[in-house]
C-alpha cells in the first residue's frame, strides 16, 4: 500500500511539472522603447499589485519624473505579459520609478509604496490574485534595504496593520519593461471597467492620505 500511495504522489507530482513548466526565455524584450535616465535622476522598483495602479500613484508624487511599468524579481528573460501573469516566470508585475534625489528621497518613496496598498495580503493586491501581484520593495544597496526593513519595523511596532506585513525585502537584479500598451494606461484608458472600479479609488486614496506628497495641482 505505502509503495502505492508513493508511486500515485511521485505521478501527481510529475504530472504538475509537466503542466506547469518554467516560461520560456525570449531573445526579444517585449518593447523596443527604453527610456533614458538623465544623471541627475536616480531609479527605485516597487511591486505591489496591478502595475497599472501602481504607476498611476507613483505618478502623482511630487520629485518624480517618470514611471515605468515592468517585469522583475523573477527568472524568465524578456518576459511578456501573458507569461507573467501565468506565474510561471517568477517575476512581479513591477514599477521603475525614475526621480530627482533633490526632490525627493528613497525614504519618502517607500512611504508611499507601504501607503498605496495593502502589504499584508501575500500573492494578492484587491481582487488581483497571484504570485505576480505579490508585493516586493526592492533595494539597490544596503542604505536601501535599511530603509525598507527599519519602515517595516516601524509600521509593525505601531500596530499598523492588523496582520503581519507579508512584503518581500528583495535584491534588484533586472527590470523588463513591459509592453507599450501598459504605459500611462489609467491615463489612457480612463473609463476601463477595471480602470473605474480599482485603480481611481485606490489612487484617490493615496491622494487623500498623503496630500502633501502631491504634484502642484493636485493638492
Amino acid at each position: 500500500m505505502q509503495l502505492f500511495i508513493s508511486s500515485i504522489l511521485s505521478s501527481t507530482l510529475l504530472a504538475c511539472t509537466i503542466a506547469a513548466p518554467k516560461a520560456t526565455d525570449n531573445a526579444l524584450p517585449a518593447t523596443s522603447e527604453s527610456y533614458n535616465v538623465a544623471q541627475h535622476l536616480e531609479t527605485a522598483y516597487f511591486a505591489s499589485g496591478c502595475f497599472w495602479c501602481v504607476e498611476a500613484v507613483f505618478e502623482q508624487v511630487n520629485g518624480v519624473e517618470e514611471v515605468l511599468s515592468g517585469y522583475a524579481g523573477g527568472d524568465t528573460v524578456n518576459p511578456t505579459y501573458n507569461q507573467v501573469v501565468t506565474g510561471r516566470t517568477g517575476h512581479a508585475e513591477t514599477t521603475k520609478v525614475i526621480y530627482d534625489p533633490k526632490k525627493i528621497d528613497f525614504k519618502t518613496l517607500v512611504t508611499v509604496f507601504f501607503g498605496s496598498h495593502d502589504p499584508t495580503t501575500l500573492n494578492r493586491q484587491g481582487p488581483d490574485k497571484g504570485t505576480h501581484y505579490r508585493s516586493i520593495a526592492f533595494y539597490q544597496n544596503d542604505a536601501e534595504k535599511l530603509i525598507i526593513k527599519e519602515h517595516i519595523e516601524k509600521l509593525t511596532n505601531a500596530k499598523r496593520y492588523m496582520n503581519p506585513i507579508v512584503t518581500e525585502v528583495k535584491a534588484y537584479e533586472v527590470f523588463y519593461q513591459a509592453e507599450d500598451y501598459h504605459q500611462n494606461y489609467e491615463q489612457n484608458n480612463p473609463n476601463n471597467p477595471y480602470i473605474k472600479a480599482v485603480s481611481k479609488p485606490r489612487v484617490s486614496s493615496f491622494l487623500q492620505a498623503y496630500p502633501e506628497l502631491l504634484k502642484k495641482g493636485l493638492e
